[in-house]
């Protein structure tokens, strides 16, 4: 019980934290009331319009209040309705830019663990939960209390008698829809947490469909896809099988209570303690209060849903952002970037670098090489902060990188992989891509940059130029095509300090050379740092830094460690001969 309340509270604060247009939500909630109170005068118009119908005593002063009432009602209903699904539409609006925000600042960490498809579920299905409440079923909660109440205490005043046998059917219908609307709540949320991982698993199938293709593996993602539809169609059924239950049994209980004040009233009508009027009245009043009873289940049932959500919601909004958003603003020109007794693990049973150090003077090129898996990578992953040391520190001059703006700190550096990175859009949007003014970077400025990275002459055979669409992932070039946008991106930001992982492996040799022509072009006056399997890439590098299992084995010029290191002599011998 008490960590309902929690829920209950934790989705409170949730939505006090958002920016609520509380004119609109007063004015909606009002107009909601409004609403049913003149929807309370209509039984008691009906039965003075049924006690008195005949030809000749037609009242159209009461038929034109009628219809009056009627439009009121619907005009005020219409607007009530619009603002609360404004409200709600506002709200989750709100939230989906708070989580937004944070996911993006969320370190990289966070992604290690965390399929994509889980959070963009997260962002549209749990937040649209919390819309269908505030908006909809909320607004139906109050105004069904107050229908109940108003129809209970006007029908006390016409029959008391005949009201407490009507009464009969609330009980019964709350004792049949709460076990029903707990159920459903269980389903609900399993529903969601399974939505949220098929949404996933399907995402990671389409982004790599090339690898799944390659791999023939259709027949594998085909079970896991189906196997997670048919999870989906259980929890379907289960739902199904709930509402299956509510209507016939709603249905049932109605028809009971409307077959028994027919009946009663009848007699009562016969024997002339009671109107005609006065039982086309209670028939209209039982609607109004059976009615709201059953959507009462809903509503709790939405609840659970989105205790739930806000559960989610909260996990992701409390999540601790990338350290540095807020640090000192240095230029790193003409200053060392030095490692001192760098330690570092993705989990504390396996330690991937251990007491890593080194300097990297203004200017110098850094090789690292080394086997697979010695930790080359994750090197690049502390200089550019995705990671932070467990022990040790990364200094820029004499000032530690963790006291920097983030924001500082990245757009100094240039960083080309093998992956090639790239957006769906335009060549012009991945060359600006990040920029803080993309649109005012003229075209020649563009152009420039494209023919500093050898690119501008496949450019140029696109019919739209810089306009050409690349595609998912940039899937319309070549390797050697997106490599070179990504150094002519690096040129156009200008980066102080260029990191290379691997930037030639994937290319074919004729890529290879016009690649490694624009890359010398990048590097020439900026400290670079460099992963090479191929040593022939890296056989002029300043110093090379030889790295196995996570340790540092080895340091110096080429020859130097021809000279004094035997598993490079090896590697050198294999490669270079």
């Amino acid at each position: 019980m008490k960590e309902d309340k929690s829920n209950i509270k934790d989705f409170y604060a949730l939505m006090t934290s958002t920016k609520i247009p509380k004119m609109a939500l007063t004015i909606g909630l009002i107009g909601s009331v409004l609403t049913t109170l003149v929807g309370l005068s209509i039984p008691i118009l009906t039965r003075e319009l049924v006690d008195g119908f005949s030809v000749e005593s037609l009242s159209w002063f009461l038929i034109v209040a009628i219809g009056v009432v009627f439009i009121l009602q619907a005009v005020i209903d219409g607007v009530s309705t619009y603002l609360l699904a404004m409200v709600g539409q506002r709200i989750v609006a709100s939230l989906r830019e708070r989580m937004w925000r944070k996911l993006i600042r969320m370190p990289v960490s966070y992604f290690d663990k965390t399929t994509s498809g889980e959070s963009v579920s997260r962002v549209v299905n749990d937040t649209g939960i919390v819309r269908e409440l505030i908006s909809t079923h909320f607004p139906q909660f109050i105004t069904g209390i107050i229908s109940i109440i108003g129809a209970v205490i006007i029908l006390l005043i016409m029959d008391w008698e005949m009201t407490l046998i009507m009464l009969i059917s609330v009980p019964v219908t709350i004792a049949i829809m709460v076990p029903l609307g707990s159920k459903m709540a269980k389903i609900s949320r399993g529903l969601q947490d399974e939505t949220a991982t098929f949404t996933g698993a399907i995402q990671q199938t389409l982004s790599e469909i090339r690898l799944m293709k390659s791999s023939t593996a259709e027949g594998f993602e085909e079970k896991k896809g189906v196997a997670g539809i048919h999870n989906l169609f259980a929890f379907g059924l289960k739902e199904s099988k709930i509402f299956a239950l509510i209507g016939p049994l709603m249905y049932l209980i109605i028809m009971v209570v409307v077959v028994v004040i027919i009946g009663y009233g009848g007699i009562r009508v016969a024997d002339g303690t009671m109107s005609t009027g006065s039982l086309v009245a209670f028939l209209l009043y039982l609607f109004q209060i059976v009615m709201p009873v059953t959507s009462f289940a809903m509503f709790f049932t939405q609840l659970q849903k989105a205790k739930g959500a806000t559960e989610r919601i909260q996990h992701i909004l409390n999540l601790s952002e990338e350290k540095g958003q807020d640090g000192k603003q240095i230029q790193v020109t003409d200053q060392s970037l030095s490692f001192e007794n760098v330690s570092f693990s993705y989990n504390e049973k396996e330690p991937v670098l251990k007491s890593i150090s080194f300097v990297a003077r203004p200017g110098e090129m850094i090789a690292f090489a080394g086997p697979s898996g010695g930790g080359k990578t994750t090197l690049f992953g502390l200089i550019e902060r995705f990671y932070e040391p467990i022990e040790g520190e990364i200094k820029v001059g004499e000032t530690s990188i963790q006291d920097l703006s983030l924001h500082t700190w990245r757009s100094q550096i240039g960083y080309v992989s093998q992956e090639s990175g790239m957006m769906a859009g335009t060549i012009r949007e991945n060359l600006t891509y990040g920029l803080e003014q993309p649109l005012e970077i003229p075209d020649d400025r563009l152009w420039e940059v494209a023919k500093m990275a050898y690119a501008d002459q496949f450019i140029k055979e696109f019919s739209e130029g810089l306009d050409t669409k690349v595609g998912e992932r940039g899937i319309k070039l070549s390797g050697g095509q997106k490599q070179r946008i990504n150094i002519a991106r690096a040129f156009l930001r200008d980066p102080k300090i260029l990191m290379m992982d691997e930037a030639t492996a994937s290319l074919d040799s004729h890529s290879e050379i016009v690649v490694q022509q624009a890359l010398s072009r990048l590097m020439e006056g900026r400290t670079t740092f460099v992963i090479a399997h191929r040593l022939s890439t890296i056989v002029d590098a300043d110093k090379i830094i030889f790295i196995e299992g996570g340790s540092i084995t080895g340091s110096g010029t080429h020859q130097e460690l021809i000279s004094s290191h035997a598993l490079y002599r090896e590697f050198a011998e294999q490669q270079l001969s």
